[in-house]
């Protein structure tokens, strides 16, 4: 049961094979590196329609807070005016 190996036939194959493995994993990665671009600049779209988003929140926050900061002081006018002219009634009625 002795066999000859036929080492250019064994060399040959090995060749095949690793060149196969080197196209197949060269492919691979240009098929992750691109990917990943894709993943990053989609990534970056949408965290720069976000910060858009963001951005008129805040203006529209920072506007609506200056409106209720001077509807408060508008009313603690109006109180205060009111609280002078009730302590003058009450002044006339018990002095």
């Amino acid at each position: 049961m002795n066999k000859k190996v036929n080492k250019k036939s064994v060399k040959a194959t090995v060749t095949t094979v690793l060149n196969t493995t080197k196209n197949v994993a060269s492919k691979t990665n240009d098929f992750a590196l691109n990917t990943t671009e894709d993943v990053v600049l989609g990534t970056i779209n949408v965290a720069g329609q976000w910060q858009k988003v963001t951005d008129k929140a805040l203006k529209g926050g920072l506007k609506l807070m200056a409106n209720q900061q001077d509807l408060v002081f508008t009313t603690l006018e109006m109180f205060k005016s009111q609280m002078i002219n009730s302590k003058k009634r009450f002044t006339k009625l018990f002095a």
